[in-house]
């Protein structure tokens, strides 16, 4: 425990901080590998094909996008399976993002670099999963554009934060608004409703990928040229930052020509808003949350266990008081008691677990007070991850076991 402590604050030595970068990667290659031989063994030279990647340019339509989408089948079927909803696999990818952010901020740029990678792992899912499940509609295409944006805004944001003394910034600045000018001109030409979506080559799966992988991987190469800086440079980054802010602006300028040459008088629709029970929903988590606060603070306080693990079994004992007053009062749910527990439990799991994790990546900060970082990590988890999953999971009204995947691999 105190190793991973050690881990989370940031205290590696210069072999550990080189593990930590390359084990992911070595990892992630392993699994892929054994894919590739069965997918050539499998398919031959004809290869997999996903119409829906057929339909895109650039890294999305390549070979290589095509062979990664079959070889994540078994994730993509053990989402599929557990009846978690679209919109949840959105909220979850933006709080990945949030987090990855804030590790590249505090210089922990192994642990944001990845985060940012299965964040945008998370990203490739929902929108397939919607389809599968046919519940694509306006609502979620609006949830999923706009946490996409801020996913950005936010990891751009560390970047230029733990670079903001060198020249460094700008580059991170010229990304970010490039990035942005990228997504702004085609929802601005797709709401005039002129065809936007296979326009450039810098799309957001390029841009994850890019930076993600640059960004991960640079304290390999920090720790052999600066092994005692406290800020080194991280030039790997570097070059993934400035190869960034040269293609989203060339990317963002064939959007903008491309949108005034088709760009016309057709009407624009906006997307419908939904109702939720956020009201009661915040006054049950609150109740659970005192309990769940003051069990932290009793196993702080007395040098019991250390915030990270006391946050978790704060949030399990907040569960069950939160699950009682949820299906009672809150959704006035009476749909099947054992389906719902399960799935509670698999929501608690994984809040305690976000939570923990957040708290984990808050103490990055330096003097930062862990009751402040518990508040942060708590609200930011409830609102992107526990409200959404038990309105439309635990207690939607036509909960019911799925059972249903149409597998990639």
């Amino acid at each position: 425990m105190q190793l991973i402590y050690d881990w989370a604050r940031g205290h590696l030595s210069i072999s550990e901080r080189i593990w930590s970068a390359l084990t992911p990667l070595l990892l992630i290659g392993c699994y892929f590998l054994v894919a590739f031989i069965i997918y050539a063994i499998r398919f031959g030279r004809g290869g997999f094909r996903d119409r829906e990647l057929s339909a895109r340019v650039g890294l999305a339509s390549s070979p290589i996008a095509h062979w990664f989408l079959w070889s994540i089948g078994p994730m993509w079927g053990l989402i599929s399976r557990s009846g978690i909803p679209a919109n949840a696999v959105t909220s979850l990818s933006f709080l990945i993002a949030v987090t990855a952010g804030l590790a590249m901020a505090m210089g922990r740029f192994a642990l944001g670099g990845w985060l940012f990678i299965l964040s945008g792992v998370c990203d490739l899912i929902d929108g397939r999963l919607a389809r599968a499940k046919q519940q694509a509609g306006p609502y979620g295409a609006a949830l999923d554009s706009i946490l996409d944006r801020y996913s950005d805004a936010i990891v751009m944001s560390g970047l230029a934060w733990y670079y903001r003394s060198t020249w460094v910034l700008l580059p991170c600045l010229v990304a970010l608004v490039g990035s942005f000018m990228i997504s702004y001109t085609r929802a601005k030409g797709e709401g005039l409703q002129a065809k936007m979506k296979s326009i450039g080559v810098m799309q957001r799966p390029e841009r994850v990928l890019l930076l993600g992988l640059t960004v991960a991987l640079s304290p390999i190469l920090a720790s052999i040229l600066a092994p005692t800086a406290p800020h080194p440079m991280h030039w790997i980054a570097v070059s993934g930052i400035l190869v960034l802010a040269v293609t989203t602006q060339i990317t963002a300028t064939h959007r903008f020509f491309h949108l005034l040459g088709v760009l016309d008088d057709r009407k624009i629709q906006l997307p419908r808003r939904r109702r939720g029970t956020l009201g009661r929903a915040v006054i049950s988590a609150f109740i659970a949350t005192g309990m769940d606060f003051a069990l932290v603070l009793l196993l702080v306080s007395s040098g019991l266990l250390p915030p990270v693990v006391a946050t978790g079994l704060g949030c399990i004992l907040g569960a069950v008081i939160n699950f009682a007053i949820n299906r009672l009062w809150t959704f006035d749910s009476h749909g099947p008691a054992m389906l719902q527990g399960r799935r509670y439990i698999l929501v608690s799991l994984s809040s305690a677990l976000l939570n923990s994790g957040g708290v984990a990546v808050l103490l990055l900060v330096p003097d930062i007070d862990y009751r402040l970082a518990w508040v942060l990590a708590r609200g930011l988890v409830f609102v992107t991850w526990n409200f959404p999953l038990q309105r439309d999971y635990v207690f939607a009204k036509d909960a019911s076991p799925a059972h249903s995947y149409d597998g990639l691999a």
